[in-house]
Parts: C-alpha cells; structure tokens; sequence
C-alpha cells in the first residue's frame, strides 16, 4: 500500500471527482472553482497583493471563456443572454485586474453568485431526475 502525501491525494480525489461528475457537475466545479478564484482576487487585492490577485483573476478569465466557448447557441434560446453575461463580465475581470480594482472584482461575484446557483438547482434537478426516472416521470423527484 503506498501512502500519497496530502497534496498528490487530494489532486488524485479532483481527478476522481472530475472524471466521475455529469456534464452538469462540471460546470457547477467550474462555477464553484471560478467564484473561489474571484474571492480570492478581491481579497488579495485589497490586501495590496496584485500577483495572487492577478493569478486568480487571469485564472477566473480562463473559465469564464470555457463556459462562454461551451454554450450552443443553436439549441438553447437562453444561450445568447448567457453569453452576453459571460462576455461582460470577462472584460470586467480583465479591467479589475489592470486597474487593481477590487471593486470591479465584487461586481462580477455579485453578477456571477445567482448564475452559479442557477447551475447548482438544475444539477441537483438533473441528478434527482435520473436517479429516480420512476419518481421523476410521477412528479415526485
């Protein structure tokens, strides 16, 4: 049995996790992962620490264009509305983070904090639904 240290076992539980979760899941990691990175910035930005807070907003800008690059506009007549979302606050980020401006970086939380759980109440619907299609089909799930 070999023992991992601490940071080899939890990159190997992300791997598991992220390699196990539904499409849905994913993006809530990505929400998840994306506002933590916004936190982060802010913080660091009003602490005076502009690297980390660069780090984490260019990090933040990375899943911000993932998302962006994944809708379908196509079959989704929302996605137009959520790309306009994504491309705002993309340019916001990039602003926050030349200017310094923690501000700037609180204002995209708060846009971004409503979407985020948007996203966590349809994976939680979508995972109930198919993990009772039974229930699901009843309208009890």
């Amino acid at each position: 049995m070999t023992l991992l240290n601490p940071e080899r076992a939890r990159a190997e539980y992300v791997r598991k996790s992220v390699q196990s979760a539904t499409p849905a899941q994913l993006v809530v990691m990505l929400f998840d992962r994306m506002l933590l990175d916004l936190s982060r910035a802010e913080r660091a930005q009003q602490q005076g620490d502009f690297v980390t807070a660069s780090t984490e907003l260019i990090h933040a800008q990375a899943i911000v264009a993932e998302l962006a690059s994944a809708l379908d506009t196509e079959t989704w007549d929302g996605a137009a509305q959520l790309l306009s979302i994504y491309t705002f606050v993309g340019s916001e980020m990039v602003r926050a983070n030349v200017e310094g401006d923690a501000r700037r970086t609180r204002e995209c939380l708060r846009i971004l904090e409503p979407v985020a759980d948007g996203f966590r109440q349809a994976a939680a619907a979508t995972s109930t639904a198919t993990a009772s299609p039974e229930l699901a089909a009843r309208g009890i799930a």
